[in-house]
């Protein structure tokens, strides 16, 4: 059983690593260090019952009703449209700020430095909103139904009783990504303690948010 749970971890690794909004929002908490266990968590157990529901056949249920992958693209071009928008307006804010990040700060709140260069504190994102974020970036992409469920559960069931262990690679692949992913960002920290620095990610951000929205409303 070890070459099919292998095969379900270097698929699922595969298919999760990627620059994408779930990514992103993830390495920016990460780098922030805030809320970090629970983005973790949501995005590692997102993908688990995505997995398996894919690998029990769900997919070819939701085959059957198109209609519902549209409302989701539909609902996910909006979301991405609208957080795009609040990450290119921290890009462009003439009084920016960027965080030093720190292991003292990470739970009363960020240190930041204004465009003066003068040391303030920001208040931490509310744990409902990052979470309910996190959530809209994973549930209402609907790639991730292309990829999760219909892709890697039809490679599933190729492996006949062995589809769970599959399914077993997969959710290790994704735990181990999204783990490594969060808490290896704070090394970063170093190189984003500039508003300038924090600007440019925000800017990014912005771009890849616009790019994934507009390719989920483009005819294909």
């Amino acid at each position: 059983m070890l070459p099919v749970l292998l095969a379900g971890f270097g698929l699922g690794l595969s298919l999760i690593v990627a620059i994408g909004a779930q990514n992103l929002f993830v390495l920016r908490q990460g780098i922030r260090r805030e809320h970090l266990f629970a983005v973790v968590a949501v995005c590692a157990v997102s993908d688990a019952v995505l997995i398996l529901l894919g690998v029990s056949g769900v997919g070819l249920v939701l085959e059957a009703i198109p209609w519902l992958l549209d409302v989701v693209r539909w609902a996910g071009a909006a979301f991405l449209t609208v957080y795009g928008v609040l990450a290119a307006r921290r890009a462009v804010r003439p009084n920016g700020q960027t965080l030093h990040a720190t292991p003292e700060t990470a739970a009363s709140g960020s240190q930041t430095t204004d465009a003066g260069g003068t040391l303030v504190r920001t208040r931490p994102t509310r744990l409902a909103t990052t979470v309910l974020t996190c959530l809209a970036l994973t549930w209402l992409n609907p790639h991730v139904y292309l990829d999760t469920v219909f892709l890697l559960g039809s490679v599933a069931t190729t492996h006949g009783d062995g589809r769970w262990v599959f399914a077993a690679g997969a959710c290790a692949a994704s735990l181990l990504w999204f783990t490594g992913l969060g808490f290896g960002a704070r090394f970063l920290g170093r190189w984003l303690d500039t508003p300038r620095a924090w600007r440019i990610l925000d800017a990014a951000i912005a771009l890849v948010m616009f790019a994934i929205a507009l390719s989920l409303v483009l005819p294909h």
